[in-house]
């Protein structure tokens, strides 16, 4: 029997050292060296062109982050960073492109800073929306297609929103985030309910793209109302779900803050290392 290798893309030109708070940004090398234990097939990354950035932001705005004019995600203008998202926002195409054309179920993109990056402004550790990215170039290129955007991370996916709305994109983009409405340990029950309608009501979409956030984590300082066991059920509930009703998926890291007084962050490896358990 041939061993199931879950497709992972990635390039180590994603990770940056951004001088923040977040570790989102160096975070795609420490995570995929934590996968090395899980039957992995590494896929190289095709970077995004400046006009796929600019099918989802305004132009001004991604030329100045890209040249260092204006600030990124992280309140800063390192041109490290600035290289670094043509990469990030690539996995994730490269990615949702694969399954689309292979057919297969499944791909990862250790990737994070999305959902808060809106039409013209970075924020919250986003620069780049690479969701809205994504979905931007794949109707450019298949104009019937449906997206969905199931957005697990802790905090509300408003840049998605931003995106979605100047682009007139309801009508072919579902987004949930479950950052709206989840916020406290005495909703989890509630949404462990409803996560089975929200996938159901996506199974018109032609494929999902589904951030993983780690940041959800009981402990995590930015977060705070799921355990560890509670978050591999999330995964395990939206991978099993999306496979009974035949969507791929394309899954992310979003956001987790959790670190060691020595800065390194094996809790929210932890996390992700049990969302890639949960899809195998």
């Amino acid at each position: 029997m041939t061993e199931i290798r879950i497709p992972v893309f990635y390039s180590p030109k994603m990770s940056a050292q951004s001088g923040s708070f977040s570790p989102s940004a160096s975070k795609p090398t420490l995570v995929v060296d934590s996968w090395s234990k899980f039957p992995i097939e590494m896929h190289n990354v095709v970077t995004v062109t400046n006009a796929e950035f600019c099918r989802a932001h305004d132009k001004p705005f991604v030329l100045d982050v890209l040249n260092g004019h204006r600030k990124n995600g992280f309140g800063n203008t390192s041109p490290k960073v600035a290289s670094s998202l043509r990469y990030t926002s690539g996995a994730m195409l490269t990615a949702a492109r694969y399954v689309l054309t292979t057919g297969q179920p499944i791909a990862a993109a250790p990737c994070s800073g999305f959902h808060h990056a809106g039409y013209d402004r970075a924020g919250g550790f986003c620069t780049f929306n690479g969701l809205m990215v994504t979905a931007t170039a794949l109707r450019a290129a298949h104009k019937n297609i449906r997206v969905a955007i199931l957005d697990c991370d802790m905090h509300y996916g408003d840049g998605t929103d931003d995106i979605i709305e100047r682009l007139d994109a309801k009508s072919w983009v579902k987004h949930w985030t479950a950052g709206a409405p989840y916020v406290a340990p005495r909703q989890a029950a509630d949404f462990f309910e409803e996560l089975p309608e929200i996938i159901e009501a996506m199974a018109d979409c032609d494929i999902v793209l589904y951030q993983a956030g780690a940041d959800p984590h009981i402990d995590d300082p930015l977060g705070g109302w799921l355990t560890t066991d509670q978050l591999y059920l999330r995964d395990r509930t939206v991978f099993a779900g999306f496979k009974r009703l035949g969507v791929p998926v394309v899954w992310n890291l979003a956001g987790g803050y959790q670190k060691s007084p020595d800065g390194s962050i094996p809790k929210v490896l932890e996390i992700h290392d049990n969302t890639m358990r949960a899809c195998l």
